[in-house]
């Protein structure tokens, strides 16, 4: 009987990691597909935009250095999974264990509200963009049978509510390891329908006979004041910083990757590396090909603003493939959310047959508890959304207040705490000038992206979008 059940044991230990958890199956193909439908997401679509605020000097310049910083931080982050050894140092599962870990105090609440925030916030921006997305879908068909001066008015309120309906399906996934296939599917489509724009643009310019567009971007003339300048300017570095957002769940993700050799964090530095290459190689080629082609005049959203109006049918593949990634990104995102609350309620009542008790039906896992919070959660996101449709200041203003605590300060702190970073260093001080720069520039697009909401709301009327 004993030798039985050693044989069992050890039958068990070849299904767990060596945290007793079942083993990770993770790899750098599904990390990948995981940040790339994280980081190619509706920001993309604002960046033609965003460097038409900029120009041509300072607008490639500036998206070629939130890819470095970008990069350069995750990968910071990535060490910060294990405590101590790389191969065998105690697991952090989320972002606030890997601050509570390697900082603690205070520092962890600052996480916590910031982080769960912001991902509340990206639920609603992207509930937003699905919403436009659909919406102009209908359009596009009624520009192309009535013509474009037809205003072509409707509602996005439906199609948020249809959104949110399907989200309230896809969260009762349990956890990122159930829906790499979502994210796969979502990244494919995130390919799609850059391309599409891309060549939309590429076909614009040619049509104009050369690209569009300065070296400083929107002139201030009649249209535009010279207040206004500024402060889309300052949006505008928002905007790209929301387009390369994805370290708010890179912990979670690495929590997915299977065991050594070679370390998680290894595998993560490779994943983060190709994403953020790829994601700048569309972005530099979408808002480029963007701007050449419409100039001052490129929309806040390359797809759904009008730009293009013709052929009208690629135009609705492409906005069906950004709702489509939409709902698996929305997803990528919330997992985060979904997996804090549910751990504290099930510490706090492991008892209770409402938490603990489980359908299986495929990658669902049904229980009352789960179905009651992630609805609940779905409509309220949704319900916020239908009360600020503003796209772009949505999209600028989260970029602006997540990028600099979470793509940049929690990771250097981290990353000096734990390779002990000695005060007073040439690199100790190159990490904190990093840190205050970005700081400024996070504080700098905030403010571009509230003065632009504060202009937006004096003549908005809520679910008459």
């Amino acid at each position: 009987m004993e030798v039985a059940a050693e044989a069992g044991n050890a039958c068990a230990a070849e299904w767990l990691d060596d945290d007793g958890r079942p083993r990770r199956k993770g790899t750098f193909w599904t990390a990948s597909a995981h940040i790339i439908t994280a980081v190619i997401g509706s920001g993309v679509l604002s960046l033609a935009w965003a460097i038409a605020q900029l120009g041509w000097v300072a607008g490639p310049a500036a998206m070629l250095l939130f890819a470095f910083v970008t990069y350069y931080t995750a990968t910071l982050l990535a060490e910060c999974y294990r405590t101590g050894d790389p191969d065998t140092g105690k697991r952090n599962y989320t972002y606030m264990d890997a601050v509570r870990s390697n900082l603690g105090g205070k520092k962890v609440v600052f996480c916590g509200v910031i982080q769960y925030a912001n991902l509340v916030g990206v639920a609603i921006g992207y509930t937003i963009a699905s919403s436009i997305s659909m919406k102009a879908i209908r359009r596009a068909g009624c520009f192309h049978t009535h013509g474009h001066d037809d205003p072509c008015k409707s509602s996005s309120t439906p199609y948020m509510i249809l959104f949110g309906v399907v989200q309230i399906l896809f969260s009762q996934i349990p956890d990122f390891d159930e829906i790499w296939w979502l994210s796969i599917v979502a990244a494919v489509m995130s390919f799609t329908y850059s391309a599409i724009g891309l060549s939309l643009g590429i076909a614009q310019t040619a049509s104009n006979g050369g690209f569009k567009g300065s070296l400083t971007g929107i002139s201030i003339g009649a249209d535009v004041t010279s207040t206004q300048k500024v402060w889309h300017s300052l949006q505008a570095f928002g905007d790209i910083a929301f387009a390369y957002s994805f370290s708010n769940i890179l912990i979670e993700i690495q929590d997915t990757i299977k065991a050594p050799p070679p370390s998680e964090s290894k595998v993560m530095q490779k994943a983060t590396r190709l994403s953020v290459a790829t994601t700048t190689i569309f972005y530099m080629l979408c808002g480029c090909m963007g701007y050449a082609a419409f100039g001052d005049k490129a929309p806040d959203n390359l797809l759904t603003g009008f730009g293009f109006f013709e052929p009208f049918w690629l135009i609705d593949i492409a906005n069906i493939a950004i709702v489509v990634h939409l709902v698996g990104a929305y997803q990528v995102f919330c997992q985060p959310i979904f997996a804090f609350v549910e751990r504290r309620a099930a510490g706090a009542w492991p008892d209770s047959a409402f938490i603990a008790r489980e359908l299986r039906v495929g990658p669902f896992a049904l229980s009352l508890f789960r179905l009651t919070w992630r609805s609940a959660f779905v409509c309220v996101t949704t319900v916020v959304a239908m009360l600020l449709p503003f796209f772009g200041n949505v999209v600028g203003f989260l970029g602006a207040v997540s990028f600099w605590p979470l793509t940049v300060y929690f990771p250097v702190e981290m990353y000096i705490k734990q390779r002990r970073v000695p005060r007073g260093s040439t690199k100790w001080i190159c990490l904190q000038t990093l840190s205050v720069g970005c700081l400024f520039v996070s504080i700098a697009a905030a403010a571009g992206s509230i003065a632009d909401v504060i202009d937006a709301l004096k003549v908005y009327h809520p679910f008459s979008s």
